[in-house]
Formats: structure tokens, C-alpha cells, sequence
């Protein structure tokens, strides 16, 4: 439950009251200043937010104040004297919301606290520090920053594999003559893929960035886990690239294929244009209403004209036989 409307939650991780919810304001600003471990998590866009991280946080750089509420950000890590900002995206899996519709997360750490802070309800986060409550377990900054960067990372990797199940379903779908909903469906399959790929890119430079970081509280296992975490997204933007790469060339399959249907249609056309434009004169000619049309007064004149039609008709069409033009 939320302390008030720009407090989601507070929650002390290390020292005698590991594991204890923090649900008295007084308490959580007495947290933030104290040696042991407390995690905080704001709302970004309250109006009172602002105000809370100056009073609390006032010896941050303005600067990183700002990166904590901007209204626009993308993935980055800054280091300041002992703490880091970390600026990543995580998915939205929420129900009724795209996975692909990432979420912004905003982290201060140092030794003492994470202040994390998101624009809209991030069930990573909820669940994680549900899972930390009522835990006396001793937690470091380290620790808990590897920790919720795997969480974040996790759901991203499933979200690949069920694209990469539509990919693979798409082309096995591809058939002559095309589906009319395949094309849109690639479409939208591309638009995710660019989404995706435009967040995850440079948040796998971001945990490269802190692999590399020289901050005391990171250990060497927390610097390995990093350096694996990074591994992971790497792959999860090749095979991003791969996905839009095949989805590139089953669009353009596809373009051939109706392209090709079109032209085929259009040359049965052409053939039978060939043939029936020629009878098409002759009869238009002979059936004009004027005096002196040959065979006008004759009753056969009828019969042998639709004869010389037929048989205009057939050399006509044992010529395209001939030429391999059917």
C-alpha cells in the first residue's frame, strides 16, 4: 500500500530492522539518513516528489535531481562520488499494457539506500519488494541492484522468445496466395521489434557501463553478475537485429508474391485481350447500322460469320500455343 501519493512504498534492508516495511514518513526520512540499507520507491510525476528528493537528497548534484523526475529519459548510468545513477527501462507487463511499451526506472544507489522512481506502477518492483519483506536476510546496495536489474532483464528475454515465435510462425504462414492479415501482422511485428530494440540498445551499453564501474560497494560478484547480465542483453539485441532482418525479407517475399499473383492475373488479361480484340473489331465493324454491309439480305450470312469468328479465334490461340505465350 502506498504511504501517500508520492511514496509507493518504503522498506529498511540491512541493520535491526531488516525486512521491515517503513509506513510513517518521519521514519522513512530518518531511513535515508541512516548507515544500514533502505529502499525507497516514488512516484516521478507527483508534484510533491521534487521537493522530497531536495530535502532528503539535497546533496546529490542538481543535475541528477533533474534526470530523477524528467519527464523525457533513455537508459544511462552516471557515477557521483560514492553513488550511481542508473536510468533503465523495464517491461511493461502489467495487464492490458504492451510488454514493448517500456517503462522508465530511475535509480540513486549508494551504500545506504536505493531511491528508485518510475512514472507508472512497475509489477517488477512490487513484487521484488514484496519478496524482501518480512526477510531479515543482511541485503548490500551491490546485491540488490543486480538483483533488480536480473528481474527487469528476465521478463525482456520471455518477451523475445514469443517474438521470435510469431517470426517463426509468420514464415512457416507464408503461402500463395497471401494471407491480407499477414502483412499487417508483420507490421505490427516490426513496429515491436523497433521499439524494443530502441530502448534495450543502449541499456545493454548502460550495464556494460556498470560492469566497468569503480564504486567500493560493488564487489567482484557483483561485478561478474553485471558483466553476465550485460552478455544476456547483448544476445537479446542481436537477435533483435535477426528478427527485424528476417522480418525485412518475409515482407519482401511477400511483396513478391503478390507482385507476381498481380502479374500473372494481368497477363491471363493480356492473353484474352489478344484474342477477343480482333472479334471484338470485326463485330463492332459489321454491326454498325448503315447500308451496304456485305450478307446483309442473305439468311446464312449469320452462321458464316460466327464461323470466321471461331476460326479467327482458334489460329489466334494455336499462335500463342505455338509461340509458348499459354
Amino acid at each position: 500500500m502506498p504511504v501517500n501519493d508520492h511514496i509507493h512504498f518504503a522498506i529498511s534492508l540491512s541493520g535491526p530492522g531488516a525486512g521491515q516495511v517503513l509506513t510513517d514518513e518521519a521514519a522513512i526520512a530518518d531511513a535515508l539518513h541512516q548507515p544500514d540499507l533502505a529502499w525507497l520507491h516514488l512516484q516521478a510525476d507527483d508534484p510533491a516528489t521534487p521537493e522530497f528528493i531536495s530535502r532528503h537528497l539535497g546533496y546529490l548534484d542538481q543535475t541528477i535531481l533533474s534526470a530523477l523526475t524528467a519527464l523525457e529519459t533513455r537508459p544511462r548510468a552516471f557515477r557521483h562520488d560514492d553513488g550511481l545513477l542508473v536510468i533503465l527501462r523495464a517491461a511493461n507487463v502489467s495487464p492490458d499494457q504492451a510488454p514493448e511499451d517500456m517503462v522508465s526506472l530511475r535509480l540513486w544507489l549508494d551504500p545506504a539506500r536505493l531511491i528508485s522512481l518510475s512514472r507508472r506502477p512497475l509489477a517488477v518492483v512490487d513484487r521484488m519488494m514484496r519478496g524482501y519483506e518480512g526477510d531479515t536476510t543482511q541485503t548490500r546496495s551491490g546485491a540488490l541492484l543486480c538483483t533488480l536489474i536480473t528481474r527487469i532483464v528476465e521478463p525482456i528475454e520471455q518477451q523475445l522468445l514469443s517474438l521470435e515465435e510469431r517470426t517463426d510462425s509468420h514464415e512457416l504462414s507464408l503461402s500463395d496466395p497471401p494471407d491480407p492479415a499477414l502483412r499487417a501482422d508483420i507490421g505490427d511485428l516490426r513496429y515491436q521489434l523497433t521499439l524494443l530494440r530502441r530502448h534495450i540498445a543502449p541499456q545493454r551499453d548502460v550495464l556494460g557501463e556498470l560492469s566497468r564501474s569503480d564504486v567500493a560497494w560493488l564487489t567482484r560478484k557483483d561485478r561478474r553478475n553485471l558483466h553476465e547480465l550485460h552478455d544476456r542483453l547483448i544476445r537479446v539485441v542481436e537477435e533483435l537485429d535477426e528478427f527485424r532482418d528476417r522480418m525485412v525479407l518475409l515482407r519482401d517475399e511477400l511483396t513478391g508474391m503478390q507482385s507476381e499473383r498481380l502479374n500473372r492475373n494481368l497477363y491471363r488479361l493480356s492473353i484474352i485481350s489478344v484474342i477477343f480484340l480482333p472479334l471484338g473489331f470485326l463485330t463492332g465493324l459489321l454491326g454498325v447500322n448503315l447500308g451496304g454491309l456485305p450478307g446483309a439480305n442473305w439468311p446464312g450470312a449469320f452462321w458464316v460469320f460466327t464461323g470466321s469468328l471461331a476460326g479467327i479465334g482458334l489460329c489466334l490461340l494455336a499462335i500463342l500455343l505455338w509461340r509458348r505465350w499459354l
